[in-house]
């Protein structure tokens, strides 16, 4: 296998089926200051995604942060016909994504968030990591779910220590 020549790949995108629309495009907008990319109804064909039928109605909405190409999160709602959704998930399992953000004030999201209804499970809390290089990243953290239960790490850097050379 490690013969086999590199193939390039870059996750741009992540879609996350959503309950309500509305509701879910201001929640990416109000607490991760996300705007939207594209804003479009469209009808499946029945090939590129493993959920639906074909002729189904849907509503797909992708947000952007920062980059114009990669860390977009899709927003994809099925309109007619409506798919029953399951509960809503309150903590991370098998199966369910963890979305690690960085931002400038993780407290702030944690706010935004609960201004808007949706779980915060910790407000704020400080920790330390070690990086890939040796550095010491202290952080500042905040964690929560969307209004469909797709849980959100939210990192600040409060300070970085690089390794000491010896």
């Amino acid at each position: 296998m490690n013969d086999a020549p590199r193939i390039r790949s870059i996750i741009k995108r992540t879609t996350l089926m959503v309950r309500n629309m509305e509701k879910s495009r201001r929640w990416y907008e109000h607490v991760l200051g996300m705007t939207t990319w594209l804003d479009q109804e469209f009808i499946i064909s029945g090939e590129g995604i493993a959920v639906g039928s074909k002729g189904d109605k849907t509503h797909l909405v992708i947000m952007k942060a920062e980059d114009d190409k990669i860390g977009m999160i899709g927003l994809l709602q099925w309109l007619d016909p409506v798919l029953p959704a399951p509960e809503i998930p309150t903590a991370v399992n098998y199966g369910l994504p963890v979305f690690v953000v960085e931002t400038d004030d993780a407290a702030e999201l944690a706010r935004r968030a609960e201004e808007l209804g949706t779980r915060v499970y910790n407000k704020r809390h400080e920790f330390t990591v070690t990086g890939a290089r040796g550095e010491k990243r202290h952080l500042a953290g905040a964690s929560l779910f969307d209004p469909d239960g797709h849980f959100f790490e939210c990192n600040q850097v409060l300070s970085v220590e690089e390794p000491r050379i010896s």
